[in-house]
Order: structure tokens, then C-alpha cells, then sequence
């Protein structure tokens, strides 16, 4: 295995007769924000567990920053930030005894960057944990998290429930940290992560259907929309990068997945013939995200 900061080696998880993941092969570079998105029950958070070693893997490898993800414990934690949406704290403790108690964990804790965190998020110092609103419990978390100046930091589904502004206020702490960490994040709210990460990975059913660069992945994913003079005959067989094919009167609408100017317009002269108009619309996060679970199983 190789040493970027994430790198799974045909990771595979099975409870009882369910298969959660299916030969997982994930590699995560050095100072990515990285993505993981895909519908509930792809497996995202049991990735997240058998990586942070809280839960232990059926087959195959995964490691965290050079180190077999079955082997962390303790002080090596204290390279690693890990926030979950089911976060537990001490629910009893004030936020300023919470940040107390969690200090002498860390050689690398940041009390000047704790003071600038809890004026950035605006935390309450005096309120005890179990008192706060779950935006405030996750910004508290963050917090205290982003203190010790992670080189990794791991975020389970970290968005869910929390209004604009408080998602606004955690991706910004994070992007201030940017420089300083890898960002591994799993996420339902594309559009959100669509503004700040770099890297996108989609799992479904327990299999990585895709993971590259946000830039590549929205280079290559295209709406196409074609005006014909009679409504044509659709094929029964099409390049497989094309999704959703469909037609209206003389519309023939489809998704390309593996877009190329050149290539997909040959393409669609040889399946379809000559179009009197030819569209294509780059596509939001979100649209690419149904093309492919609407699709479920076919090459991207």
C-alpha cells in the first residue's frame, strides 16, 4: 500500500449476510479536501468507522497516515481530528471545562487558536454541553478538534440538520485550516460540499463507483440536448457513457459521462444521425449524484 494520508486495500465489511463494503479501494492524497458521497446505506459511515478503527474490517487493509487503521489507539490520535453528526460530549461540562479537560490530550493544543475558534463560532463558555442547540454541539466539536492543528481530519455526515448559517460557519473553520490538513468528509448535502472540496469519491452499495478530482469529474459529466428535423429512432444499443436516454417528439435528451467535444459528437452522428441543434450544460454536483444512482451499476 501506498502512504497517502487515507488508502484502503480491497476493504471489505459484512454483517452477517449483508455486505457493507465490497473490496474498497480508496486513496485519499496529502492535503486533499476529499468528498465521500453516495445514498444512505452505501456504506460511507462504515468506511469512516473501520479507518478510525472503531469498528474492525471482515477483509483487506486500511491505513491512516502510514499507520494500519487496526493499530491506532491513543497518542496517535492526537494527529487526527474525528467529528461525527451522533457526536457524544460531556454533557454536563461547560464549554470552557470541556476545552480544560481536552488540553493536556494534545502536546500540540493551540490556546490562542482555541480563544480565536470560540470567538469565530461564537461559543458559549458557560453553557454546559447538554444545554446547546445541535449547531452550537457541532461547532464545539469542530472547535475542539481544529485546536491540536490535525494533519487529518475526519467529518461523518457533519451538515445534517443544521441550518445555512451554521454550515456556512464550519466550512469556513475548515477552509482556514485548509492549508494545514487532509479534509476527508462524508456528506448527503452536495451542494455544500460542492463549494470548498477538491476531491470526490461516490460509493454505492458498498462499491466506489468513481473518485477523482472535482474538476475532472465536472469537466466529463455533461447534460446533452438534441434538435432533430423528424423525431428519430432510439437504438437499442448506445455508448455506455451515455445516461438517461430518452427522447420528446424531435428532443433527444441524454447524460454523457465521458464528455470530449470531438468523440461525443461523432457518437452521436453514428448512433443518432445529424441534429439540426446540439447543447451541451455542465452539471451541478447533485445532478451527476441522480445521473448515477438513477443508474445504478453502469460505467460512469
Amino acid at each position: 500500500m501506498n502512504h497517502s494520508t487515507i488508502c484502503t486495500e480491497n476493504l471489505i465489511k459484512r454483517f452477517r449476510k449483508v455486505s457493507a463494503l465490497r473490496g474498497l479501494n480508496l486513496n485519499v492524497p496529502e492535503g486533499a479536501i476529499y468528498a465521500l458521497v453516495g445514498p444512505n446505506g452505501a456504506g460511507k459511515t462504515t468506511a469512516i468507522k473501520i479507518l478510525m478503527n472503531i469498528s474492525a474490517a471482515t477483509d483487506g487493509r486500511a491505513e491512516v497516515l502510514g499507520i494500519d487503521s487496526a493499530r491506532l489507539r491513543g497518542r496517535m490520535f492526537s494527529s487526527i481530528g474525528y467529528v461525527s453528526e451522533n457526536q457524544e460530549l460531556l454533557d454536563w461540562m461547560q464549554v470552557d471545562a470541556f476545552f480544560s479537560f481536552l488540553r493536556p490530550f494534545y502536546a500540540t493544543w493551540d490556546c490562542d487558536l482555541e480563544k480565536e475558534l470560540v470567538r469565530q463560532f461564537d461559543l458559549p463558555p458557560y453553557r454546559k454541553l447538554g444545554e446547546l442547540s445541535r449547531g452550537t454541539r457541532m461547532k464545539t466539536a469542530l472547535a475542539s478538534t481544529l485546536a491540536y492543528h490535525p494533519k487529518l481530519i475526519v467529518l461523518d455526515e457533519p451538515f445534517t440538520g443544521l441550518d445555512p448559517l451554521v454550515r456556512d460557519e464550519l466550512i469556513q473553520g475548515l477552509l482556514d485550516r485548509a492549508e494545514e490538513s487532509t479534509i476527508f468528509i462524508s456528506s448527503h448535502d452536495l451542494a455544500e460540499v460542492e463549494t470548498f472540496v477538491s476531491h470526490v469519491g461516490y460509493l454505492e452499495q458498498g462499491e466506489l463507483r468513481f473518485s477523482e478530482e472535482l474538476s475532472s469529474l465536472m469537466g466529463r459529466f455533461r447534460e446533452v440536448e438534441l434538435t432533430f428535423a423528424a423525431p428519430p429512432p432510439l437504438p437499442k444499443a448506445t455508448p455506455n457513457t451515455w445516461l438517461q436516454l430518452n427522447s420528446s417528439a424531435a428532443v433527444v435528451r441524454f447524460v454523457e459521462s465521458r464528455f470530449d467535444p470531438e468523440q461525443t459528437n461523432q457518437q452521436i452522428r453514428t448512433v443518432l444521425g445529424e441534429a439540426q441543434n446540439v447543447t451541451f450544460t455542465p452539471m451541478s454536483l447533485r445532478s451527476i449524484f441522480l445521473a448515477m444512482a438513477r443508474r445504478a451499476g453502469e460505467p460512469a
